[in-house]
């Protein structure tokens, strides 16, 4: 062969590799599933997509000719690619509160970011993607299978109720349609056959042009509420600002009324911040069962005014940083509470956050600022009056209102701090103090003795200071349940399995959505009804219940709780820039617990939540819904089907087997005879004679035997032995294992002269 010859083989080569739409199919399918995972990277990974898949679609080639050791090739790249997963998810673990199986399962715009977890992700979709989509278009063609493939992207993102961009969901649907009109079959020649070729693909073309017009001018259409006659009533202005109000006001009492109705859409605050997130606005410390409401006590109520518009806010985390800062400080502190050596250690916590709140609110005003869960520090303000920071830390003015336009910048930690065990195990060294608040109070004694403090002293300090000055309040009142026996029966049963604060709040945090609770807006509760019945008898509510029923149950446990009342973002709400929009309808209600140790948490009971869902515009039974479980359904049924499929003739061969050996000699002599013919695809027009020679002629297997008993059977009522079943068994294990040489000879001829 001449170096010209080689050459342009090369280049043919090349091309049609470089080419493959089976390659770009996956490539595509690659990308609009990691676009679900991180936006801004889809490209690259397309493009890392691309140059993997090339090579081990060499690979697969090469297991079609070389079925021993291509293999052993294939199971090395295989386990190579399933090290080379688990290696991402051990880095992506460390410093990051959550496993990889919960990271997975849980939506992602709930989540911090994890590079190392996503590469995980990915090599495992690319890997089982380029096994699937080359098996069943390249080795065996099968357009229901092609089908399941194609829509588990769409399951990926139904799941989270999240939406497909459109330009993939159009480059899917015709790539998909693409791959069907390139690898269809007609009939099982060895020759592919494709009958008046040019007319299928101006029929695609048109398709495409049809379906990329439909896509981009008729989206999805969303409907909006006419609101002009209300709007323009004499007095719909005042109607609609005191509906604003009624989440904005600093209340001394709640009962939830305001997250059973529907408000108006007018715009209250906007948050800007990279992942959602609920904001408080007020807490209540008192229940009453008499008429179903809270009230607030000193706890809510009692507030320092601050004049600097940056200050901390330092009632969540760092408690157990504090205490082990002290214990480095004062060896005799350390030694009269056993923390010698846990002395100067601290929690690893996610990486702090800024969110800014903006107020939308006009003519009335509003007097509070909605504080983000975990916040630690108001950073910067436009306003630059008074504000008032509560024991609650609720952020407030005193005797002013925001108006228009005003911003507050916050520093926050995301939750999950807690999910780290390390981190939990520091924390449960101090909630095992007997003395914990004598604990605080020595700690806060020792640290304030110091003077001219550096920056961290003094930001312990304060940590200590509010934490020993209002832990015995929190103990009186926040652990108030009514003394309601089946309430703390309950509990108890709930906790029983857990050795720490914080999994005893993570276990009342589940219960909620394992024990057939129902949340459900057009739910009406009767005058007398109060957390009892929604516990032990209905079992149907809303946020309020849900926030209620946690708040006495993690009191009745021995955790310190308090009802807490503000706006839950979500993905749904984001304007053209980014932003939360946050309406009356946002208005939500959550619990928050004081983790000995640690300090304050919030925590979401409400089972709504978990599908991401704003709850007042939550619906049973929509449409939404329905197609997120049938992605989630038809993502088991595609693994059960792909299953089958793979092992489904050879399951079917064994059974057959078994099954055939303890017929009778006649009917197992007829059944072989049928059996063949199925495989085979013969008609049952055929006599035996005529099967015997197709069955020759295809896989050049010898049923003569068979033949011969059959006719006998059949024609002269001859009865067949033992020795006569075994003869035919023998021609049918021949005669299948003839036709897969066969299938296997016809598959390497095609490979080897397609390329």
């Amino acid at each position: 062969m001449t170096d010209t010859d080689r050459n342009s083989r090369l280049r043919t080569f090349l091309l049609k590799t470089l080419a493959d739409p089976v390659l770009l199919y996956t490539v595509l399918l690659m990308m609009s599933i990691m676009y679900h995972y991180r936006s801004s990277l889809a490209l690259a990974y397309g493009v890392a997509s691309y140059l993997i898949g090339w090579v081990v679609f060499r690979i697969f080639d090469f297991v079609n000719k070389h079925h021993i050791i291509g293999f052993f090739a294939c199971i090395i790249m295989y386990i190579g690619a399933a090290l080379a997963a688990y290696k991402y998810m051990e880095i992506g673990l460390r410093n990051y509160p959550i496993s990889w199986s919960l990271w997975f399962l849980t939506p992602q715009d709930a989540l911090r970011y994890n590079k190392w977890y996503t590469v995980a992700i990915f090599i495992l979709f690319l890997f089982f993607m380029l096994s699937v989509v080359y098996y069943f278009t390249r080795v065996r063609y099968r357009i229901f299978m092609n089908f399941l493939i194609f829509i588990i992207p769409f399951a990926l993102y139904g799941k989270e109720y999240e939406k497909m961009p459109i330009g993939y969901i159009i480059a899917l649907a015709i790539g998909y349609v693409l791959m069907m009109v390139t690898f269809r079959q007609l009939h099982e020649s060895q020759k592919e056959i494709f009958i008046d070729k040019k007319e299928a693909w101006t029929s695609v073309a048109v398709f495409t042009v049809l379906f990329a017009l439909f896509s981009t001018l008729f989206p999805k259409p969303v409907v909006h509420e006419d609101r002009t006659i209300l709007e323009t009533l004499i007095n719909a202005e005042k109607l609609t600002d005191r509906l604003n109000k009624m989440l904005d006001e600093f209340r001394d009492t709640s009962t939830g009324d305001q997250f059973r109705k529907k408000a108006t859409d007018t715009v209250h605050f906007t948050v800007k911040a990279d992942m959602p997130m609920r904001l408080k606005t007020a807490s209540f410390s008192t229940y009453s069962f008499e008429d179903d409401s809270w009230k607030t006590s000193d706890i809510d109520t009692y507030y320092r005014t601050l004049q600097n518009p940056s200050f901390s806010i330092d009632f969540n985390r760092e408690v157990a940083d504090a205490v082990f800062f002290v214990a480095g400080m004062d060896s005799s502190f350390a030694k009269k509470y056993g923390l010698e050596e846990y002395a100067g250690k601290k929690l690893t916590y996610p990486d702090e956050r800024e969110a800014v709140v903006t107020t939308h609110i006009s003519i009335y005003g509003s007097e509070t600022v909605p504080v983000p869960q975990g916040a630690i520090r108001l950073s910067n303000s436009s306003f630059k009056e008074q504000l008032a920071l509560s024991r609650a830390a609720s952020i407030f003015t005193v005797d002013q209102k925001f108006y228009e336009g005003e911003t507050f910048s916050f520093d926050y930690v995301p939750s999950g701090a807690l999910e780290n065990n390390e981190n939990k195990a520091l924390v449960q060294v101090l909630a095992e103090k007997e003395d914990y608040s004598e604990l605080l109070k020595d700690a806060y004694a020792i640290i304030d003795d110091i003077w001219n403090p550096d920056e961290e002293t003094a930001h312990y300090r304060d940590v200590l200071n509010v934490n020993s000055s209002f832990y015995d309040s929190y103990t009186e009142t926040l652990l108030d349940y009514g003394s309601e026996k089946k309430i703390s029966d309950l509990a108890q049963e709930i906790v029983k399995d857990c050795d720490t604060d914080y999994d005893k709040a993570k276990a009342i945090e589940w219960y909620f959505v394992t024990n057939g609770f129902i949340y459900d807006l057009d739910y009406q509760k009767s005058q007398d009804e109060n957390i009892n019945d929604f516990l032990f008898d209905t079992k149907t509510g809303v946020c309020v219940e849900y926030a209620t029923a946690m708040t006495l149950l993690s009191r009745a446990a021995g955790i310190p709780a308090r009802y807490c009342e503000g706006y839950l973002t979500n993905e749904e709400l984001k304007d053209s820039k980014g932003d939360y929009k946050i309406t009356g309808n946002e208005g939500h209600a959550f619990p928050e617990l004081y983790i000995k140790g640690y300090g304050w948490m919030t925590f979401e009971p409400t089972m709504s939540n978990f599908l991401n869902v704003s709850e007042k515009t939550a619906k049973k039974s929509t449409t939404t819904e329905m197609l997120e479980s049938a992605g989630f359904i038809m993502l088991i049924i595609a693994a059960v089907l792909l299953l089958l499929l793979i092992a489904l003739p050879f399951l079917i061969h064994k059974a057959f087997i078994l099954i055939n050996k303890r017929r009778k000699p006649d009917k197992a002599v007829s059944a072989v005879m049928h059996r063949l013919c199925r495989l085979y695809d013969i008609p049952a027009t055929n006599t035996a004679g005529e099967a015997e020679k197709l069955i020759a002629d295809t896989s050049g297997a010898d049923i003569s035997a068979t033949k011969k008993l059959f006719s006998k059977l059949e024609y002269g009522n001859i009865p067949m032995s033992e020795d006569d079943r075994e003869k035919a068994m023998a021609d049918y294990i021949a005669a299948y294992d003839a036709l897969r040489e066969s299938k296997k000879r016809k598959l390497r001829k095609s490979t080897q002269g397609g390329n």
